[in-house]
């Protein structure tokens, strides 16, 4: 029935309300949707706001198609914002779009079926047969203000394939996770899109069945988009100065723990409204407004934790494994434990994923051709070790440990305590202080320790540069080089190859604006309210350069988290933790040790007490082998257990 005149379309629109359909308008005039649903569900949607048909909507060309339906059924489709796109979902203004392009009708019926299956009660599904005809409508839905979560292309399609059309999505919605379909034949183009276009996943066709090999790919990709930038507008709202170090800090806190937040700058009308309705005039800041609508004023970590529904209370007293530290190692050591049957607690001070967690892609990571994102990596093992009944605990600081009898003490800063049978020292590496005059005055004022994550937004258009040479300086220097002006690598050695992978180091070539300059390092930061210029220094000529900076971003050595256990446990002189062989060197144990039987492999001078990751001594300082040396070391506690 294309190309009927407006008596024609108002006939097809009398004969579903006729039926008993239901509408609803979308947005305002005729860049609305309207939405008509027939009693058998069958779904249809024409641009256009209602009281305009039929004399202005534009484009409500409605094509009635046979099949899909049941005999004698006819279905309707919408023919707007260019040939093919189709909405399989009521277009609820509330409720995030998962769209699929494919030139193959019956692929992209079939897409959208699983989509519509697993998805339809919370996203919108929206498809397209061509990729001229989703660039339309992705316009069309950023104009109305629309959020997309998720993209998935085919690969081979006419005039535009799907790389293409990912290219040019980005640009509209740069925050969509992106997804090919491919053939088996394609996969090599699709591993090339993943550096093209950030590509996030390519799924190989068939997908069958949709259970094991669609909907959990779907799912983190939906939960790292809930996590990421682009999410809707969150509850909680951070007020502060953008260059105060305690504002970046809260900032930092609840970007690694994934709590979605606003942030508004004192200078902005909206964070000035805040403050007023808080009852505060700016010279306290942060402030944080929680959901409940609490204000919290210069909150501390733990008060900001509890408020922001993190969990900070053990629910037991004693446990079989107390796990301390969050890292690779601190999650691996909780899911292994918790799966095998121990009543499990992990305890982090600050965040879960450690270091690791603050990585922008790791793409050496067994298991994920096309990469994977320390938050989401986190984010996935927080989840599975919750799943079989680990406890986590957030803003607890661990202060002591002790043994009484077979039982092992763990006190907190704020005196309490828990018990267990054992426990896992899993407690990580921080990055190293840079030593520079003027450095320690301007941290969180441009100064900044593994926080590229955070502060990538502010650095669109500017000069940042990197201190370090290892993977995370290299993936840090990647993930802002993506908007930032220019990035610069300054590395004492003389080039990256000592501590860096080889994939990131021919990575950091190909960018053209990512450089390095070896045999560098920071002289001076200087500035008064926040950073201006670096001094650096040529370590072979001895000669110093100034350098306007208002970013530099530190990711140096590995400072063990193990000062608490002076006088406890056995450490080397670098604070590193011994464990296992490196304990008998001399082939006698410890002074001190009781038992038999020498330490196992990842056990300190304290039986039951083992570690795991990178605070041991000549450990890889990986994120696999960390994760390897939690299920170890979890082995090694049932060992343990059975023999006490």
């Amino acid at each position: 029935m294309g190309g009927v005149g407006p008596a024609g379309r108002q006939a097809e629109v009398d004969r579903v309300s006729a039926l008993g359909a239901r509408h609803a308008d979308i947005g305002q005039g005729e860049q609305s949707w309207t939405t008509l649903v027939d009693p058998e569900g069958n779904e249809f949607c024409v641009l256009g706001s209602r009281r305009s048909w039929p004399e202005r909507s534009r484009a409500t060309n409605i094509r009635w198609l046979k099949g899909g339906a049941a005999p004698g059924r006819r279905r309707p489709v919408i023919r707007s914002l260019g040939v093919g796109v189709r909405m399989a979902q009521t277009a609820d203004a509330a409720r995030t779009v998962i769209m699929t392009v494919d030139d193959d009708p019956g692929v992209s019926r079939a897409v959208a079926r699983d989509l519509r299956r697993r998805y339809g009660q919370s996203y919108r599904i929206v498809r397209a047969e061509s990729g001229e005809s989703a660039l339309e409508a992705l316009r069309e839905l950023k104009l109305r203000g629309d959020l997309v979560a998720v993209i998935l292309a085919d690969y081979r399609m006419p005039q535009m394939n799907g790389i293409e059309f990912l290219e040019q999505a980005l640009d509209i919605y740069p925050g969509a996770r992106r997804v090919l379909l491919t053939a088996y034949a394609d996969t090599n183009a699709a591993i090339d899109a993943i550096n093209v276009v950030d590509l996030d996943h390519y799924l190989l066709k068939p997908w069958d069945p949709p259970e094991e090999k669609l909907y959990p790919v779907l799912d983190d990709l939906l939960e790292a988009w809930r996590c990421s930038d682009y999410r809707p507008v969150p509850a909680t709202k951070v007020v502060g100065h953008r260059w105060s170090a305690r504002s970046s800090d809260v900032r930092e806190f609840l970007a690694r723990n994934q709590v979605p937040y606003r942030w508004y700058s004192t200078d902005e009308p909206e964070g000035q409204r805040l403050l007023a309705a808080a009852g505060e005039d700016g010279q306290r800041l942060p402030v944080v407004i929680t959901a409940d609508g609490t204000a919290l004023v210069e909150p501390e970590v733990p008060e900001l934790a509890a408020h922001v529904g993190l969990a900070t209370t053990p629910t037991a007293d004693f446990y079989d494994l107390v796990v301390i530290g969050g890292g690779p190692a601190g999650l691996g050591s909780a899911v292994y434990g918790a799966s095998e049957g121990l009543r499990t607690v992990l305890v982090e001070r600050s965040a879960t994923g450690g270091q690791a967690g603050q990585s922008s892609r790791i793409e050496n990571y067994l298991g994920f051709p096309d990469g994977v994102s320390g938050g989401q990596l986190t984010d996935r093992a927080r989840r599975q070790a919750t799943k079989f009944g680990a406890e986590i605990l957030t803003a607890r600081e661990v202060t002591g440990l002790e043994s009484s009898g077979a039982a092992r003490l763990v006190r907190f800063a704020d005196g309490s305590a828990i018990a267990a049978h054992s426990v896992i020292l899993a407690t990580g590496v921080s990055y190293r202080q840079l030593e520079a005059p003027g450095a320690t005055e301007l941290s969180g004022r441009g100064v900044f320790y593994g926080s590229a994550l955070t502060e990538a937004a502010a650095c669109h258009g500017h000069d940042v540069y990197i201190v370090g040479g290892a993977n995370s300086a290299g993936q840090a220097a990647m993930y802002l080089a993506r908007g930032a002006k220019s990035v610069t690598l300054l590395v004492r050695g003389a080039d990256l190859t000592a501590s860096m992978s080889h994939y990131l180091i021919q990575q950091i070539a190909e960018s053209p604006n990512i450089f390095v300059r070896a045999h560098t390092v920071v002289e001076a930061a200087h500035g008064d309210n926040d950073l201006e210029q670096l001094t650096l220094r040529d370590t072979t000529s001895g000669k110093t350069e100034r350098v306007d900076a208002q970013w530099l971003f530190v990711f140096i050595g590995a400072a063990p988290l193990t000062d608490w256990l002076e006088g406890t446990v056995l450490r080397d002189e670098r604070g590193f933790i011994l464990a296992g062989p490196d304990l008998t060197a001399d082939g006698r144990p410890p002074a001190d040790w009781e038992l038999d039987r020498p330490p196992y492999h990842l056990e300190t001078n304290i039986p039951g007490v083992f570690v795991a990751g990178d605070a041991r001594a000549e450990s890889a300082k990986r994120v696999a082998s960390a994760v390897g040396e939690g299920a170890m070391a979890v082995m090694l506690v049932h060992r343990y257990l059975e023999q006490s």
